[in-house]
């Protein structure tokens, strides 16, 4: 009977050593998968290794963040709103060859380009504008321009003045 129960019990030691065994060789394949690339498979120094990668990555991040807010910055200075006008203010020239050009910031400050063409020479003029509002008296033309780009619509042609 003695052996019978001693039997019993290696036959269950035996199948705790084969269940420990298969665990062990399924916790060995897991760190393998977590450690791989990494020749001393050490995890504490691959978790590190991957910190540091996390650190430097959230470091770019912050300096792209800071460098955006720059650009949107400069970008809100620069021409973005555009109209244009051609037009023909003289009875004996042709072609539309008179324009208003606006040329404004996306705060609506900039200014208006205007040319006269006509036989005797071209003349150019230009006028600030502060806020879509320009402090000196703008032609149809010009004002048509500044409408243009605050409202974002494209260039067009008047028959004439």
């Amino acid at each position: 009977m003695a052996v019978l129960a001693l039997a019993i019990v290696s036959l269950l030691l035996l199948l705790l050593v084969f269940w420990v065994w298969s665990r062990t060789r399924r916790l060995g394949r897991r760190l393998d998968s977590l450690t791989r690339g990494q020749d001393d498979k050490d995890l504490s120094k691959v978790l590190d290794a991957h910190l540091d990668k996390v650190f430097a990555v959230s470091s770019e991040v912050d300096e792209l963040t800071v460098r955006t807010a720059v650009a949107e910055s400069n970008l809100r200075r620069s021409f973005q709103r555009i109209g244009l006008v051609r037009f023909n203010p003289f009875e004996d020239t042709g072609g539309n060859q008179s324009f208003a050009l606006a040329l404004l910031d996306a705060n609506g400050d900039g200014l208006v380009l205007s040319s006269l063409h006509s036989r005797a020479g071209t003349r150019v003029y230009a006028k600030s504008v502060n806020g879509g509002r320009s402090e000196t008296a703008l032609s149809e033309e010009e004002a048509e321009a500044v409408r243009q780009a605050m409202a974002g619509t494209g260039p067009r042609t008047t028959a004439g003045a």
